[in-house]
């Protein structure tokens, strides 16, 4: 004599009815990749108001914290940027500091020289000279 019931049976059908169902997933038509920004955001209007001679604190002040501190060369400091717009490596930049004697001595990388700026006003004449423009 069997004393399953019908109603024992029911939710052993519908779990192996509706479980090849849950399986299923759909594939996305495309994959969503997010903007990322790393490192120190360094604009020449910063790197302008750095002068030889300024102290740590003075550059880091101007700067930033640095990104990269190197223990094996500690009179560098490394400013790295990068940005990644949906996995493609759209910007890059790499300013490096190096002091002597904890004083800065120069700055390398990413930079426009100071002597290549134009003046951003116009400089007022001088006996006899007309003004000079700014370009």
């Amino acid at each position: 004599m069997n004393n399953k019931s019908p109603y024992m049976r029911l939710p052993i059908l519908a779990l192996v009815l509706l479980l090849p169902a849950c399986s299923y997933i759909p594939m996305a038509p495309s994959v969503y990749k997010i903007d990322i920004q790393q490192g120190n955001v360094v604009t020449q209007e910063m790197v302008s108001r750095l002068k030889p001679g300024m102290t740590r604190s003075q550059v880091r002040f101007a700067l930033g914290t640095p990104l990269v501190s190197d223990v094996f060369h500690p009179d560098r400091w490394d400013y790295v940027y990068r940005f990644q717009k949906a996995g493609v490596l759209t910007e890059q930049h790499h300013i490096t500091v190096v002091f002597e004697n904890d004083l800065l001595k120069r700055v390398e990388g990413d930079v426009v020289p100071a002597a290549s700026e134009k003046p951003a006003i116009a400089v007022p004449a001088a006996e006899g000279r007309p003004a000079e423009k700014a370009e």
